[in-house]
């Protein structure tokens, strides 16, 4: 379990190679600076955005085939309601060359996103300021979503962007186990939770 900063720079690290981890600490300072202008992330985690916010949205590519997100210029990471850019920003700043388009129809947090993915330099990095209803449906490899919508709510909103190799990571906190318990089992037999690394309470909920 990631207990300290230290540890989550250093469980980031695995993945990132020194260019990206001088983006995600560009990430940091500015969310800190930009979260005095709008509550982007609670002011408690602040002093610990990198194992409360960084290495938790980081930690969903132990589900991706490496060569999914190191190499995968033709395969588009879909971020559900992405807020201040968790996880679909950080996964950016790690893997710059991968398609990744950010949900978010909050406007102030839509000029946050195009305004640090500018600043890091994230020209395959798209916020996409719409409701996810209303944009056109593509398809993509990977949907992520880690505060959008109830799972139901979430997999029907989802499912036209959806094909049958996408994969779903989907932190859930305390109520992954439930909200899978929830749906019908023809639906709850295509997923598993998986342990968090950034919480012992946390659950993800991943696409078989």
């Amino acid at each position: 379990m990631i207990a300290s900063e230290s540890e989550a720079r250093e469980y980031v690290s695995q993945f990132a190679d020194s260019d990206a981890m001088n983006r995600l600490d560009c990430l940091a300072s500015e969310l800190i600076k930009e979260n005095s202008q709008q509550n982007l992330i609670s002011t408690q985690s602040e002093s610990e955005i990198w194992q409360r916010h960084i290495a938790d949205s980081a930690q969903l590519l132990r589900f991706v085939p490496r060569e999914t997100w190191k190499d995968g210029r033709d395969q588009a990471w879909l971020d559900l309601g992405t807020g201040a850019g968790f996880p679909g920003l950080v996964i950016a700043a790690i893997a710059p060359q991968m398609p990744i388009f950010l949900v978010e129809s909050r406007r102030r947090r839509v000029d946050w996103l195009e305004r640090i993915a500018a600043q890091m330099e994230l020209g395959q990095c798209k916020t996409i300021g719409k409701q996810l209803e209303k944009i056109k449906p593509f398809p993509v490899t990977i949907i992520s979503a880690r505060a959008f919508a109830p799972l139901p709510k979430l997999l029907r909103l989802s499912s036209p962007f959806s094909t049958e190799a996408t994969r779903y990571l989907l932190p859930k906190g305390r109520s992954a186990e439930q909200e899978l318990g929830e749906l019908p089992e023809s639906r709850s037999k295509m997923f598993h939770v998986e342990q968090s690394l950034t919480s012992e309470d946390a659950g993800i909920i991943v696409s078989n």
